[in-house]
């Protein structure tokens, strides 16, 4: 790995890269809030520009689509061409499509900002964590990554609360499009700063970039995403699931081609040997699968909340409050003190308390129907707050635990992307588990109430199913993490 600084005295260089972290943890916060915040103002959205709940659904899963898809080659452009260079690249285009999403005149341009916004994520983010590791001596990692853990935890908290506030606030008239204007001026103030404080660095042996895999994946993935968010919309059309049926196919030339690139110049998208670790296949299944459970639950709770029930942006907000505030205090606790005594068994324990606040949920939806009152929703979003937190902290440790240490950044990106695509397949299934329960979501009588409360109960069976299988999958993950060393960690931390 080499680094370029211009020579200043000690304690200015010190000053300079704890003002970097500064940026660089800020471009995250924006990241994971951007990430959050839009569900809560979907109801909004729709009134304001009369997009059909398909065009909703792509609303969310066109940015995790296109972080997903870009986060690999993002941080090995960072690691070919300098991370400070592709950091305030992603920052601008971040920046810019932020502002094409809140002055967009139609779901057709929100939808196609929405992309842009996540490729350039995906140019950013990769580059946070590499910035942090050569800024900061091993001694003090800790330390910074504790910060970053913080920040993680603050998004979570902040992302859907945020959203509610603008929304609710209908600044200046624009209704929900301060959601994405807010990142403007913060947007500008980290290009400028980061442009001054933060250190070129690129790795002395970086791979190779892979655009045709990068290609069949992405073509491989809309082949399955596309018909299954479009099929309800469309009346569930024969080219659809020929397309879904062919993706295999297509994923396989992947496959294919990732071995040729690999014994071709050693530099494939995907190591593709890292799944003969079982400890590593298994993981990426359960993070897939985690992945979906988020991207289904989160939307389908705003919209049972909003939409179902008749609440404001602020009190759906407020009422996901608990759900934070637990997950954050969950995962901290986890990874300081559970873990370390009793491994395995507490991501296990919280994949079953998930699904007891999953059950619990269904059945006061079910009892209270369009009665259901903020503090009757509190118990089972508690649960899953904590569930949720005891998961998504310690399970990057011990899926990587086993993965040999030249390959813990490829795992760590494939790790990653892993979940995102999780994300916008939840995303997808919507179609099938909530929009398909409501019957026809965008048509004259689809009036708020009883259709999405039915809607909801049917969906959170599907969330349920899925962490059945999250707690099987976790059987296959070593009983103790493995102790690793201090490399960075590289985790997302989105948990929805």
């Amino acid at each position: 790995m080499t680094t370029t600084a211009p020579s200043v005295p000690p304690e200015a260089a010190d000053r300079r890269r704890w003002i970097a972290l500064a940026i660089v943890l800020t471009a995250s916060f924006m990241d994971l809030v951007d990430a959050t915040i839009v569900n809560i103002a979907i109801p909004s959205i729709r009134r304001d520009t009369g997009a059909s709940f398909t065009a909703l659904q792509w609303v969310t899963a066109a940015y995790a689509l296109a972080f997903a898809i870009g986060l690999i080659t993002g941080g090995r452009l960072g690691d070919i061409f300098g991370r400070k260079k592709l950091f305030l690249l992603g920052m601008a285009g971040f920046t810019l499509a932020s502002a094409l999403c809140g002055f967009a005149a139609s779901p057709g341009m929100l939808i196609g900002a929405r992309v842009v916004q996540g490729a350039m994520a995906a140019l950013m983010v990769p580059q946070v964590l590499a910035i942090i590791h050569v800024s900061f001596p091993a001694h003090e990692r800790g330390k910074v990554f504790g910060m970053f853990g913080a920040v993680i935890g603050l998004g979570a908290v902040c992302g859907p609360l945020i959203g509610a506030l603008l929304t609710e606030g209908d600044l200046f008239g624009l209704a929900w499009r301060p959601i994405f204007l807010i990142n403007l001026p913060v947007g500008l103030a980290g290009i400028l700063l980061g442009r001054r404080f933060i250190t070129e660095s690129r790795a002395a042996g970086a791979l190779r970039l892979d655009l045709v895999g990068t290609a069949l994946a992405t073509v491989g993935l809309l082949m399955v995403l596309y018909p299954l968010t479009q099929g309800r919309e469309a009346g569930w059309p024969v080219w659809g699931f020929v397309s879904m049926a062919a993706s295999p196919l297509v994923l396989a030339v992947f496959v294919r081609y990732e071995r040729a690139k690999a014994r071709k110049d050693g530099s494939p998208l995907v190591e593709l040997s890292l799944f003969r670790v079982r400890t590593f296949a298994a993981g990426s299944g359960v993070q897939l699968t985690f992945g979906v459970v988020n991207g289904l639950f989160f939307l389908i709770w705003t919209l049972h909340m909003q939409l179902g029930l008749g609440w404001s942006p602020l009190h759906a907000g407020l009422t996901g409050v608990p759900f934070s505030v637990a997950c954050s205090a969950a995962a901290g606790l986890s990874v300081q003190k559970l873990v370390p005594r009793f491994g395995r068994r507490v991501l296990q324990a919280g994949a079953l308390i998930m699904l007891s606040g999953a059950l619990l949920y269904i059945g006061v939806a079910g009892h209270y129907g369009t009665a259901l009152v903020s503090w009757q929703m509190v118990p089972a979003m508690v649960l899953m707050g904590v569930g949720m937190g005891l998961i998504v902290a310690p399970i990057t440790d011990s899926v990587l635990s086993e993965v040999p240490a030249e390959h813990s950044g490829s795992a760590s990106g494939i790790f990653n992307t892993t979940g995102q695509l999780g994300m916008a397949l939840g995303l997808g299934l919507s179609s099938v588990a909530f929009f398909g329960a409501v019957g026809d979501p965008d048509g004259a009588g689809a009036a708020p109430g009883a259709p999405f409360v039915a809607a909801t109960t049917n969906a959170l069976w599907w969330v349920a199913g899925g962490l059945v299988l999250v707690f099987g999958l976790l059987f296959l993950l070593p009983r103790r993490a493995r102790t690793r060393g201090a490399a960075a960690p590289a985790v997302d931390g989105r948990a929805g």
